[in-house]
């Protein structure tokens, strides 16, 4: 159990567990920010509507918002609110909110209208038994999401820093956290105890400092803008297969493998190619299989006898020690691309840089 206790006059948090008491300065002020810029888009889509100049407020409204109480109170939702909004926007449907947040659907649908109220106009509009967004909450939609997100994360890094005294927000691709990262991290947490690592998926870049990570790994080229990127290693992808599947096909070679169902990846379309070309197959052969978009549902897909796959060899470990996969012969092909340790332009973190001298070094120099 904790409890937040704020002091105005110093512009701290005193985070409280049990009897041990941590000071942790400015890291929630940052949720006081991200609520601020959620009480500036409702001004100006309040602004839009009505052409009020006086409901606008810029960045410095964050000084003012301890002063303003009965304006916070008009015109800044409770997170209640925010949250069934944001839920019912997302799944477009007031009863699947309901659903995710253990609430009735009349109290979804009584929470979205006192934010209509709030900013003056509708946000949803009625098409039969849907709820449809409108220009104003499809706007509102899409920056309440983040912001809302921002403020978890900024809770969730206080209570880490709280307990541990660090925490690292990291941004990871489903694949290489399931099956490469998490399996090591216990030796990086025992060799830095006082590091905490929140991890969430993403997929694609993104703004780094507005959705307030650390750290990122990213696969792809060095082209992501406004970030000092570090390359972790290259990566190599093997022919695989169920051993039913090498059975069944009787696959004894390069050229029988050109003929059975492949396993595609949609971000790596033409890695086949490159494969069969580096191994002097002609470059005339038609493809066939099924596309996937995660490694996850390929590796799935080879072992349920789907097709053969190329992937890369770091995350089917478990499945070659197994059984359950078996290589297709030597050749492999390196695809143009490498996974990189991504940070956000000229911020540096020493415990971000612990972190990936510990990846580095647990790669070393072979590629993934």
């Amino acid at each position: 159990m904790f409890c937040l206790a704020s002091r105005e006059f110093a512009g701290n948090v005193m985070l409280v567990f049990g009897n041990k008491q941590t000071l942790v300065r400015h890291r929630l002020m940052s949720c006081f920010h991200a609520y601020a810029k959620i009480l500036a888009l409702l001004s100006s889509i309040i602004h839009v509507c009505f052409s009020s100049h006086w409901l606008i407020y810029g960045a410095g409204f964050i000084g003012n918002i301890m002063h303003k109480q009965n304006i916070q109170r008009r015109y800044l939702p409770s997170h209640s609110v925010l949250r069934s909004f944001e839920c019912a926007a997302r799944h477009q449907s007031f009863t699947l909110a309901a659903e995710e947040l253990h609430l009735t659907q009349s109290a979804i649908s009584r929470q979205v209208k006192e934010l209509e109220d709030n900013v003056g106009t509708a946000l949803f509009r009625r098409s039969g038994r849907r709820v449809l967004l409108t220009k104003a909450g499809r706007t509102l939609a899409e920056e309440l999401a983040v912001d809302l997100e921002n403020i978890h994360q900024t809770i969730m890094r206080a209570v880490s820093a709280g307990r541990q005294g660090t925490a690292i927000s990291m941004a990871v691709l489903p694949g290489f956290a399931s099956r490469w990262l998490i399996p090591r991290l216990p030796e990086f947490s025992a060799q830095h105890p006082h590091i905490e690592l929140n991890l969430s998926t993403r997929i694609k870049p993104f703004d780094l400092d507005r959705e307030h990570f650390d750290l990122a790994i990213h696969f792809g080229t060095d082209d992501w803008p406004d970030t000092d990127m570090r390359e972790l290693c290259t990566e190599t992808m093997i022919a695989v297969s169920s051993p039913e599947f090498k059975k069944q096909y009787k696959i004894c070679d390069l050229n029988k493998l050109a003929d059975v169902p492949l396993l595609h990846m949609e971000t790596r379309p033409v890695v086949w190619q490159q494969f069969f070309q580096q191994n002097g197959i002609e470059d005339n052969i038609i493809l066939s299989g099924k596309y996937f978009d995660q490694f996850s549902m390929i590796i799935a897909g080879a072992v349920a006898s789907l097709g053969a796959a190329l992937v890369p060899t770091y995350l089917i470990e478990r499945e070659l020690g197994a059984g359950l996969l078996v290589q297709l012969g030597e050749p492999t092909v390196t695809t143009k691309n490498s996974y990189y340790m991504v940070t956000p332009s000229n911020r540096r973190n020493e415990d971000v840089d612990l972190l990936c001298d510990w990846m580095k070094n647990s790669v070393g120099e072979r590629v993934l």
